[in-house]
């Protein structure tokens, strides 16, 4: 097969596309039920004057749901969705800004049961 010579500064990337074809992994996203979830608890805490912003990221190996109180600021919560985790620890977790994890388990309504506020008792 006759290949054309580069003229100027032009690269032939044929060739290149060809070997990294498909080798390039998916983004892990949130099914639209498990998005439904989190943002249902969201306009809650946001209805409570909790939470202001939120940010979504969709990375090759986990999704990310950010919580914020102020936009410029780092996020209060983060709900991410590790599927490589789900044989182990669970694929959801509830981490703070601090990267402290408060929740890990595989169904994510028990893992947003974390944010359940606790009855306090008040006396006189």
């Amino acid at each position: 097969m006759n290949q054309p010579k580069p003229t100027g500064n032009l690269v032939d990337l044929r060739a290149h596309r060809r070997e990294t074809h498909g080798t390039v992994e998916p983004e892990i996203t949130f099914h639209r039920q498990e998005l439904e979830r989190i943002l249902n608890l969201y306009s809650f805490m946001v209805a409570a004057g909790e939470w202001r912003d939120y940010a979504i990221d969709f990375m090759q190996d986990r999704a990310v749901f950010s919580v914020y109180r102020r936009a410029r600021e780092v996020p209060l919560y983060q709900i991410v969705k590790e599927p490589k985790r789900a044989r182990r620890q669970g694929e959801w977790s509830v981490v703070t800004g601090e990267g402290l994890v408060l929740k890990r388990g595989r169904d994510l309504a028990l893992v947003l049961r974390v944010f359940d506020r606790q009855l306090k008792i008040v006396r006189d």
